[in-house]
């Protein structure tokens, strides 16, 4: 049986960004793009979980719901953290203080996706092939407002469903 759709979103966030290729390429998304991985991953978790596919108004919404939470907690965290690398190295009591910022850092990421879950429909799709295919137009409506090649994403898609 199901739980509820955060919990849901959080366990397909992990598996999916455990596969191969797929934490580099969210790296780049967010490092080099600008882009937010939560919401790259919350696109293609609403096709695969059967809820549909997101369009670029429910998108915007999405990104409006999250932003402030984003800007003001998750990249403050974040920012922290890199801020701590060097000196952590070296460091025991910096690399403590750098481990606690980044356990704040991931229940932050899991809030932000509390958040955006709320927003899901129910699963409305049962057919694989019509979920794999909404969690690509997903994605693709996301990426594409970039121009971002996101062909590692697209195979860990097929990846994830196949698996």
């Amino acid at each position: 049986m199901t739980t509820d759709a955060s919990t849901d979103f959080w366990r397909f966030s992990q598996a999916f960004y455990a596969l191969p290729g797929v934490a580099q390429a969210c790296l780049i998304l967010q490092d080099r793009h600008g882009l937010d991985v939560n919401l790259a991953l919350y696109c293609c978790w609403l096709g695969l979980s059967g809820r549909g596919r997101i369009d670029a108004a429910q998108l915007s919404a999405a990104n409006a719901a999250i932003a402030s939470w984003r800007r003001d907690v998750i990249e403050v965290l974040r920012t922290a953290r890199r801020a701590l690398k060097a000196a952590a190295a070296v460091d025991a009591e910096a690399n403590a203080v750098r481990e606690r910022i980044k356990a704040m850092e991931l229940k932050a990421e899991r809030v932000c996706q509390m958040r955006l879950a709320a927003r899901a429909p129910f699963p409305a799709v049962d057919a694989d092939a019509q979920r794999l295919k909404d969690a690509r137009v997903g994605l693709e409506t996301y990426l594409g407002s970039a121009r971002v090649d996101g062909a590692p994403l697209f195979e860990a898609l097929e990846t994830f469903v196949d698996g």
